[in-house]
């Protein structure tokens, strides 16, 4: 589940009505000129900095670093007006590798080859532009001591899979090449002719059928590249999904349901971008589920008081499955819903099945 779009395509900049300066403390003031009106923002402002590649410009637009008028600019691919004032905040430059940090970890599982994390929502797996601390892989770092060096990648020892910053659940980290080869292996099968397996909770809107399947391709939001979407352009993506239980609303009527989805590709946001694209996004999704936000009146009130304090898509990686990729045993794992979802849970079958 990798972010950063776009190839370097900065070009230099000849416009005679433009204007660029460096304001202190690593921020950057550009003006557009009337040769700029109509033309992309992140073009644009490559051609005014010329150290910023356009794939640069659309990380820092990504991650909230680009204003306009002291608002933040969101689409990296929009048109500018002549005259138009953006602020550029340039963050500090990170460290190559990254650095060890004593934070507790939820540990399903450990031996010499690998570690199971229960991962609690609102942690990162991995170091990123804006998230260069207090990530998974700082944490094993410290927990793990050099035998991550290297494994996967500078920036992401020993990761084989991820999942979203605010999803909750299970992931398994190799801790030398040999696992992480295997492990690979297996995640790259996704579980068509291997042991992998991969469940997941979500709480979504509406009432699905009993059981079903999404076959969608899934690649970058054409417009709002900080999203991802169904599109004939992308990858092969495909998610099974089982009705467990479904939830009434304050009215008496069909609100809410919980599903079980199991994952045969494994696609950035691919269950909240699947579940959405049949009509049931995930509750407490910002992203995906914007449409549904007047659904959140019709909930029993302490759920919506629940719904409104999770600042998070309801979704918890509860299983997960594999062989061990040196003794070959068959290694399976529970994740009970965290506290925060688990309390969701209770309220809404407490209301009632619809």
């Amino acid at each position: 589940m990798t972010e950063g779009t776009g190839e370097d395509t900065s070009e230099d900049w000849t416009g005679d009505m433009a204007e660029t300066q460096a304001a202190p403390s690593s921020r950057l003031t550009i003006t557009t000129g009337a040769d700029d009106a109509g033309q992309r923002l992140d073009r644009v402002l490559a051609r005014h900095a010329p150290d910023l590649s356009r794939t640069r410009i659309q990380r820092l637009v990504a991650d909230g670093q680009v204003q306009l008028g002291g608002r933040v600019v969101v689409d990296a691919a929009g048109r500018v007006n002549a005259g138009d004032v953006y602020s550029i905040a340039l963050p500090e430059p990170e460290a190559a590798e990254p650095a060890a940090e004593n934070i507790p970890l939820s540990i399903a599982y450990e031996d010499d080859d690998l570690i199971v994390i229960d991962k609690p929502a609102g942690m990162v797996v991995h170091p990123a532009p804006g998230h260069s601390s207090g990530t998974l892989v700082n944490a094993l770092l410290h927990h793990c001591g050099d035998s991550l060096s290297g494994i996967g990648g500078v920036r992401r020892p020993g990761i084989v899979h991820r999942i979203d910053k605010d999803t909750s659940g299970l992931l398994v980290v190799a801790k030398h090449d040999k696992a992480h080869q295997g492990l690979a292996a297996q995640f790259a099968d996704h579980g068509r002719t291997g042991p992998l397996e991969r469940a997941y909770l979500a709480f979504v809107w509406g009432v699905p059928r009993p059981r079903g399947s999404v076959n969608a391709p899934i690649d970058r939001h054409p417009t709002h590249r900080q999203k991802m979407a169904v599109r004939q352009s992308g990858r092969e993506a495909i998610t099974h999904w089982q009705l467990l239980e479904t939830y009434a609303g304050a009215d008496g009527e069909p609100l809410a349901s919980l599903v079980e989805c199991q994952l045969e590709t494994g696609r950035t946001h691919q269950i909240r971008v699947h579940m959405a694209h049949i009509g049931h996004p995930l509750l407490g999704d910002e992203v995906y589920g914007q449409g549904f936000r007047t659904k959140a009146a019709r909930l029993p009130e302490e759920a919506r008081t629940l719904l409104e304090g999770l600042k998070r898509q309801a979704l918890h990686a509860a299983r997960l499955g594999f062989a061990h990729p040196v003794s070959e045993q068959h290694l399976a794992f529970d994740s009970d819903l965290p506290e925060e979802l688990e309390a969701l849970h209770a309220v809404l079958s407490g209301a009632g099945e619809a």
